[in-house]
């Protein structure tokens, strides 16, 4: 009997064998292999993105959603981002200090940022090895570094976020060509978050990125499901704000007789950014980058909890994060008599 079988068994590997006369030295998985790669075909005509919902729009900001959150504690030690240190404005600063930096800088969600880390580059579960110099994205060698890569990260993020808000974004084109029109039903930060990713991934690992698996998947697995996280809330009403000058006050040996308004409203940080700044400087005959002797004044009342490399942060509703309520940010403001954070 068991001749038999083996019999039956060979005879059908010769039928098979001379079905089709297959080419010499040509694997038998080619056709399989080639009809792979016509289902991984690039669509040649615009496709709508999904609609799937990764990260509320609350979730994506650096709003009330991060109060409390610590960078530090969250990335393990034995990690490579852990491990990770850089040369920033002629210091060093460690992984999570670059994160946190960059979150503030640009007001975007540190969470975010370390969940497209961890997605992209494993960059809080690889252990024993170095974090790469592009980590996200390496067609330009002036991102070379964590610092470059995630303010590029950031940047772009808040440009799809807020030109969603203002009805741009329309559609946007992944890596490798392939034209997205946005859905309709995607809030404003799904949509900022596939615009990013497609600028970084080809369409098809763009699509599993996007999805239930993707991104919003990695966020969970680190610091729960999007729009579970939640936070305190503060008033947006107008607060009342003055210009950032007097003539005279505290400044008698300042020469200047006015103040110029010199550009705006751009971007508050980046280009990328919703337009929230504007820029003054005091008549005098500086040129460029100089110490001024003009006293720069605050807009209003509020709390200092930020004071460092040419920036002061002041928040206005006096719960000390920066996250909630009005926060107005001050640049350029030299060290010399420089207020302290807590004034």
């Amino acid at each position: 009997m068991k001749k038999h079988i083996r019999l039956a068994f060979c005879l059908s590997l010769l039928i098979l064998a001379s079905c089709g006369q297959p080419q010499r030295d040509v694997s038998p998985f080619e056709q399989l292999a080639q009809k792979f790669q016509r289902e991984l075909a690039l669509p040649a005509e615009p496709v709508e993105g999904p609609s799937f919902s990764i990260l509320p729009d609350a979730e994506l900001v650096y709003g009330p959603s991060t109060a409390g959150f610590m960078v530090s504690p969250v990335i393990p030690k034995t990690s490579a981002l852990a491990r990770y240190q850089e040369m920033v404005d002629e210091r060093p600063l460690e992984g999570a200090a670059i994160v946190e930096k960059i979150s503030r800088d640009y007001s975007v969600n540190p969470r975010l940022l370390l969940a497209r880390l961890e997605y992209q580059a494993d960059g809080l579960s690889k252990d024993g090895e170095a974090l790469s110099d592009y980590p996200l994205i390496n067609d330009d060698p002036t991102r070379q570094g964590l610092f470059r890569q995630l303010s590029w990260l950031a940047n772009e993020l808040n440009r799809g976020f807020y030109s969603r808000r203002v009805g741009g974004l329309r559609q946007f084109t992944t890596r490798d060509g392939v034209q997205v029109v946005t859905s309709p039903a995607a809030n404003d930060a799904t949509a900022a978050i596939q615009y990013v990713l497609g600028k970084m991934l080809g369409y098809h690992d763009w699509l599993v990125a996007v999805g239930p698996l993707g991104i919003s998947a990695q966020y969970g697995a680190l610091f729960g499901a999007p729009g579970e996280i939640s936070g305190g809330s503060s008033t947006l009403e107008q607060p009342e704000l003055i210009l950032p000058f007097s003539l005279g006050e505290g400044a008698s040996s300042v020469s200047h007789q006015g103040w110029f308004f010199t550009g705006g409203p751009h971007s508050a940080w980046g280009n990328g950014a919703a337009w929230a700044a504007l820029d003054f400087a005091p008549d005098e005959e500086g040129f460029g980058c100089y110490d001024s002797d003009a006293w720069v004044l605050a807009v209003a009342d509020g709390l200092i909890v930020r004071s460092e490399d040419g920036i002061v942060v002041q928040d206005l509703d006096g719960d000390g994060f920066m996250g909630t309520g009005w926060t107005i940010l001050y640049m350029h403001v030299a060290q010399r008599d420089r207020i302290d954070v807590g004034a």
